[in-house]
């Protein structure tokens, strides 16, 4: 892209002018206190589920390939979240989508993107749909979900994240990639360099973009829209609608069809809620019980110090834990969140960066160790939990002090949760969790094999030239070597 005097130093892209007086400072401040996005401004009404079996994916309109692919996958119903909006998002309309985590988003907005694509080519470092997430996690999450399905109908997709390569991405993009799952910081980044172009993209998704604007990406979210064609279809699914989204729907999705399958709550039928009251002086016993428990297990806490922190002790005591936080290199978190969900690590210490990239079925206990920090950070971390159908449980461990403000971010949540009274070793404490005793010994981890040499001392070649003990061809003794010479 050619340089420009306007170009900011955070993302390298121009800010639209008819922006400029809305971002950070006391305008901002104004803006949302004028108006906050609620259900009523959006006209977002539950989807009424009708009687009757549910529409298969073929009725709904999907093509052949993918049909076949999600019967191969074992998905043969489509979820309400689908059903809704799969008929829209195929007809080329704009849609706006609300459903709580893992209501079958990801596949909401992927399989109508890759039918819509299907069919064509993609030009060099020219993406024909953009998928924008708040994180690499995230990011990771998508692609798998889509990969198989983009592979049934002959697309390539791909993924630009930080923390990995930045020329490989570059090399990927410019032998054409149909589907592009980025995160808007590493996007910028591509652009900027010239290694993308966005305007042949037909179709782009917004996931999450509520985070997005928690973690203050609207600036290059709008950037990265205002160089796609205005008269390309926009998606935009999220668990919760609120804050500077709703400046992001009214000004680039135009006359949105709008769902929403679940209210912005913790409502899930099938996850209890408990508030654990306990000393803080028992609260570390108390976790290190809960985690020693079988099964999958996530566990909340503030700061990426506290995880680390957290997760030594635990595998000092025998409770095998991983870390994950955002300070931590990309290929260090591909592989924890591989180890657990492999199941060889089945205890997941975790920062809030974790809350909407961790796909994992069958988790079945979330720990708040320390609580959110609002009721939409609860809801987040609870949806790690009771996903697909399945049941689970969620726990905030809550001290003296923190109890009435635990109580208030609960109830902003829709959770009315059962608050009980736990010290080490309670019989409650292991009927609501399934905590018990740690074993004490110390989890060791296995070294890494070390790379092999080619062949052994037999098989290399005698050295040439300098011997490794003194001057060139001089074998004599060091002492020799060194001896004074007589003068001639």
């Amino acid at each position: 892209m050619p340089s420009t005097p306007n170009r900011r130093p955070d993302h390298g892209f121009r800010k639209p002018r008819h922006r400029r007086g809305a971002q950070g400072g006391p305008a901002r401040q104004h803006h949302l206190a004028e108006h906050v996005l609620t259900d009523h401004d959006l006209d977002l009404t539950a989807v009424e589920i009708p009687a009757g079996p549910p529409p298969s994916f073929a009725e709904l309109g999907l093509p052949e390939p993918l049909v076949t692919a999600l019967t191969d996958a074992g998905i043969t119903t489509p979820f309400p979240i689908q059903a809704a909006t799969l008929p829209d998002a195929l007809a080329g309309r704009h849609v706006l989508g609300r459903g709580q985590t893992g209501s079958g988003k990801t596949l909401a907005f992927g399989l109508a993107m890759l039918a819509r694509l299907a069919g064509g080519r993609a030009q060099p470092r020219q993406p024909r749909g953009l998928v924008l997430v708040p994180t690499r996690e995230l990011a990771m999450q998508v692609s798998d979900a889509l990969l198989p399905f983009a592979r049934a109908l002959g697309l390539w997709c791909r993924t630009v994240v930080g923390g990995t390569s930045f020329t490989r991405q570059a090399d990927a993009l410019r032998r054409g990639v149909d589907l592009l799952i980025a995160t808007p910081g590493r996007l910028s980044d591509h652009v900027r360099q010239g290694t993308c172009a966005l305007s042949d993209v037909v179709v782009t998704a917004l996931d999450e973009a509520d985070q997005m604007a928690d973690m203050g990406f609207l600036p290059q979210v709008r950037a990265i829209l205002e160089l796609t064609p205005a008269d390309g279809q926009r998606l935009l699914f999220s668990a919760t609608l609120d804050h500077d989204v709703d400046a992001l729907v009214r000004e680039y999705l135009h006359d949105p069809v709008t769902h929403s399958v679940a209210p912005a709550s913790a409502s899930v039928t099938t996850m209890e809620h408990h508030l654990l009251l306990v000393s803080a002086e028992d609260k570390l016993a108390v976790v290190a019980e809960v985690a020693a428990r079988e099964g999958r297990t996530i566990l909340f806490v503030r700061t990426k110090h506290q995880v680390d922190r957290l997760t030594q002790k635990l595998r000092s005591i025998g409770v095998r834990a991983g870390a994950l936080h955002g300070g931590k290199a990309q290929s260090a978190r591909t592989r924890v969140l591989g180890e657990f969900r492999e199941g060889r690590t089945p205890v997941l210490v975790a920062t809030d960066v974790a809350a909407r990239g961790i796909h994992v079925d069958d988790v079945s206990l979330v720990v708040h160790v320390d609580p959110p920090a609002d009721a939409k950070d609860y809801l987040h971390r609870a949806g790690r939990t009771a996903r697909a159908g399945r049941s689970g449980t969620v726990v905030t461990l809550v001290t003296h002090r923190e109890r009435r403000q635990v109580q208030g971010m609960t109830a902003r949540a829709g959770v009315r949760p059962l608050a009980t009274r736990v010290r080490p070793g309670d019989d409650d404490l292991a009927r609501i969790t399934g905590a018990r005793r740690p074993s004490g010994e110390p989890v060791v981890d296995e070294p890494a094999p070390r790379p092999r040499r080619r062949g052994g001392p037999a098989d290399r070649p005698a050295r040439r030239g300098r011997p490794s003990g003194g001057f060139r061809g001089d074998r004599r003794p060091r002492a020799e070597r060194h001896r004074p010479q007589p003068a001639r």
